[in-house]
């Protein structure tokens, strides 16, 4: 058997996550020995079919609320499908709260992220080791006006220096996770929501040329010139 075809399980937290044999997202990613015992429709807010954010991975849709027996106890799970990354995660329901599950942005937070990309770049005045970990956190946080904030200070316009290897995969990493959820929130394709993001930085003050072009500011930050 391919190891890449292996079905892996594993846990984050309290949250299970099942990784299935198939790279086919339409066959199921749960053994018969671990069906649940009972399927119920909608818990503290969250339904069926719903797309949901979660921090660590993004958006992801809601397939089913099973309720499964474990060690003579019944516990309620959220069964979560990330389909593009053909991931399945189960959370317990009393578990959403402390993890930062969500519902999708409204309206007007997906336009404050939207207008956060046409700001200027701000630069800490710190080692990059540290300002990746804060960009990390950002992704990780499930904000998305944070997370619009690592795509518009990582963004890199056509005048300005090459990304480090490090700086582009935060980069795709805070633009996928912003392009999926305004995708979802907006009922658009993956394509048209980056095309959506990318025109937003365009409106943006132009880059610096050079990397030492650079505005201090009071708190310690520095600000990309335009």
């Amino acid at each position: 058997m391919d190891q890449g075809d292996a079905e892996k399980t594993f846990f984050v937290g309290d949250c299970r996550i099942v990784r299935p044999r198939s790279t086919d997202p339409s066959k199921a990613a749960v053994s018969p020995a671990k069906l649940p015992t009972k399927t119920s429709g909608a818990r503290v807010g969250f339904k069926t079919s719903e797309f949901i954010v979660y921090p660590a991975h993004g958006v992801g849709q809601i397939v089913a609320i099973e309720e499964q027996e474990v060690a003579g106890f019944k516990l309620e799970l959220y069964v979560i499908s990330f389909v593009k990354d053909k991931m399945t995660l189960k959370v317990p329901t009393p578990k959403v709260a402390s993890v930062g599950m969500r519902k999708l942005a409204e309206a007007d937070v997906v336009k404050r992220a939207l207008e956060t990309l046409t700001g200027r770049a701000r630069v800490k005045r710190t080692m990059w080791s540290r300002r990746a970990q804060e960009y990390e956190a950002k992704i990780n946080s499930g904000d998305l006006v944070a997370i619009a904030e690592v795509v518009r200070d990582l963004y890199r316009s056509d005048v300005q220096p090459e990304q480090s290897y490090s700086e582009r995969q935060l980069y795709e990493a805070a633009m996928d996770r912003m392009a999926r959820e305004i995708a979802a929130v907006q009922k658009l394709e993956d394509a048209g929501s980056l095309k959506l993001i990318e025109a937003q930085l365009q409106k943006g003050p132009r880059r610096a040329a050079k990397a030492d072009e650079v505005v201090a500011v009071d708190d310690g930050d520095v600000e990309e010139a335009a």
